[in-house]
């Protein structure tokens, strides 16, 4: 037992002499330095947690993949809030797919949380989008759940306090979206925080695109009325603050991730700073999303780059857009299929007050990558 011992502690000295001096190869030096640079979206794999399981004691925050320390901590200090989290993993996930379902990249990479592949842990324009999305998407949650009653540590938004038009009044039940941004931020930025979550470099992408997610979640913010008046009148509008949807905000993102602006991390002044690489005489703006690395092309599966390939998906023949066949298909060309559409048809509206149609059947052709 003793001689057992002996070795390992051994061994850890050759292994921190190594180390120390520089005999270990680049290669295993890039793996640590990349081990954990995607802590800040590991949550994501909240999505797969199953309905069933409760969480109505502290201990239960062990059954959560893809926690970090500090997120394990919040969960047993706010047990209440998790549902609603494990809710916001959800529609990120869901609605990242549906905002890249004409792109190459269709934002299958987050399939794989809380273990990702090179082309999130690299810093890529894709890993902007996500880390984004996640933090609008955390907060968007939690704020609409303060909104619905969901969460007994929040109500609703506050009434602002400007007088508004005359035919409006302030009341319903506003977005309480300071409530979200606190515990949103709270808990997406918390593995960030953590020494050992990635260089410093990726740090700072990972907590700027955050920030853009959210400063994009309150240029949401807007004002919604009902109408109140005899006949319809709309004599007198009720109104509060509340926030797009969540789909709306990605879709801004993605115009934002088309256009994002590749960086550096370089000395500027006393400390290192992300500047961008190309015209680094300007600072990074708010809301422009950042990158540190290029991004596979995605046409052609290559498990150790993340990239699925686009062999069998689904183009547009007709489109000049990113779902067009050229495009999707990388020019490898397409192959035709036929398909059956069930639709609603022959529709006649009945007084009063229903619609009724029949089922109507039709045949279209449809495309696919070789």
């Amino acid at each position: 037992m003793i001689l057992i011992f002996i070795q390992r502690l051994f061994g850890v000295l050759i292994l921190g002499r190594k180390m120390k001096l520089g005999l270990f190869s680049t290669s295993f030096l890039s793996l640590v330095l990349q081990t954990g640079m995607c802590f800040g979206i590991r949550w994501l794999a909240l999505s797969k947690t199953p309905s069933a399981l409760a969480l109505n004691q502290t201990q239960h925050c062990k059954q959560l993949e893809g926690l970090v320390s500090s997120q394990m901590q919040l969960c047993r200090s706010n047990l209440e809030l998790m549902q609603t989290i494990i809710q916001a993993a959800r529609e990120v996930k869901k609605t990242c797919h549906k905002t890249f379902s004409d792109m190459r990249w269709n934002c299958s990479s987050i399939e794989l949380a809380p273990n990702f592949q090179q082309d999130l842990e690299r810093g890529t324009r894709e890993s902007a989008f996500v880390y984004a999305l996640s933090a609008a998407g955390i907060s968007h949650t939690i704020a609409r759940a303060c909104t619905t009653g969901d969460l007994p540590g929040c109500s609703c938004g506050p009434i602002p306090g400007e007088t508004p038009e005359p035919g409006y009044r302030w009341g319903g039940c506003a977005d309480n979206l300071n409530y979200g941004l606190l515990m949103g931020s709270k808990f997406s930025d918390a593995p960030m925080k953590v020494k050992k979550s990635g260089s410093q470099a990726n740090k700072l992408m990972h907590l700027h695109n955050s920030e853009v997610g959210r400063q994009i979640l309150k240029a949401s913010l807007e004002m919604k009325c009902k109408c109140h008046g005899v006949s319809g009148s709309c004599s007198i509008r009720t109104c509060w603050r509340g926030l797009q949807e969540l789909r709306d905000i990605a879709l801004d993102l993605k115009i934002r991730y088309l256009t994002a602006t590749k960086v550096v991390h370089r000395p500027m002044g006393t400390r290192k700073q992300l500047v961008p690489k190309d015209i680094d005489i300007r600072p990074v703006q708010e809301t422009e999303l950042v990158y540190l690395q290029s991004s596979p092309d995605y046409c052609m599966k290559n498990e150790k780059l993340g990239s699925p390939g686009t062999q069998d998906r689904q183009c547009n023949k007709t489109s000049n857009g990113s779902d067009s066949c050229d495009l999707m298909c990388c020019g490898r060309g397409y192959n035709p299929y036929m398909d059956k559409v069930v639709e609603r048809c022959h529709c006649k509206y009945h007084w009063c007050c229903y619609v009724t149609c029949k089922k109507c059947e039709r045949t279209v052709e449809r495309y696919v990558c070789k």
